[in-house]
């Protein structure tokens, strides 16, 4: 399923060359030096030492930030590679204000869900597909719950939205229904999910307001189970700035 020798992620004995990633995080180490945390779409998530990028002259530092398309090469036999390159891959649409959180949101969930060096391709292309949609205010949140849901997909926690799990009967969109993590919806006239979200989910299309509301509160609780309630910073900031907004 993976293949991670491909034309753009060249792997050598101890060396890698372009291999398209996204910075998640970075930590300064040492007085000069960075260690970054990548999302790479052949190798999944990874740490490399930038040396010296933190020195005056240092044109690589300002490549080195979360959301930007890069190509990284690097080497080392050690867990801890070095990077030896890192260039821009192509234009991209820089996150700003509310959708800037929200790259933070999706990056903290990757930390959290992914194993290091453990690859998984098509969380790249959903993480990719995900930035491009933040910075239009109108597909932010449903965009976050897509990601959501495939990043659950993909790493064996996949939700079963579609029939429930008494009756095995397909949800039905007029309908409400309590929603259990092991079997799925459960059909209940005092449901906190309409059928109508519960297909909104599946088929990752959402038309309406109160389908994205209900998602929001599922997803969220599927979420803390997997994360056994640990916060994550990114969420309480993106809450606090929603606040303040409406409050304006």
């Amino acid at each position: 399923m993976n293949a991670p020798c491909k034309v753009l992620g060249l792997m050598t004995n101890s060396a890698v060359n372009l291999q398209p990633g996204f910075i998640l995080q970075q930590r300064k180490f040492r007085e000069t030096s960075l260690i970054i945390d990548v999302l790479t779409r052949d190798f999944g998530r990874i740490s490399l030492l930038a040396k010296g990028v933190r020195k005056a002259r240092s044109k690589t530092a300002g490549l080195l930030q979360p959301f930007i398309p890069l190509t990284l090469s690097y080497f080392g036999k050690a867990e801890l590679k070095t990077l030896s390159d890192v260039e821009i891959i192509q234009s991209f649409t820089e996150l700003k204000g509310l959708a800037l959180y929200c790259g933070f949101y999706i990056n903290e969930l990757v930390a959290y869900f992914l194993h290091q060096y453990d690859p998984h391709p098509e969380v790249f292309t959903y993480y990719r597909d995900c930035l491009s949609c933040l910075s239009d205010n109108s597909k932010m949140e449903a965009a976050l719950r897509i990601f959501e849901l495939n990043l659950v997909d993909a790493v064996g926690y996949g939700l079963q939205l579609d029939y429930d799990f008494h009756t095995k009967k397909p949800v039905n969109p007029l309908k409400k229904y309590h929603f259990n993590m092991e079997q799925g919806p459960i059909e209940d006239v005092d449901g906190q999910f309409s059928g109508k979200t519960l297909q909104a989910l599946q088929l990752r299309k959402f038309t309406d307001a109160q389908a994205l509301t209900e998602a929001k509160m599922l997803m969220r609780s599927v979420i803390a189970v997997y994360l056994h309630g640990k916060p994550l910073k990114s969420r309480a900031l993106i809450n606090n700035i929603t606040k303040h907004t409406k409050n304006a």
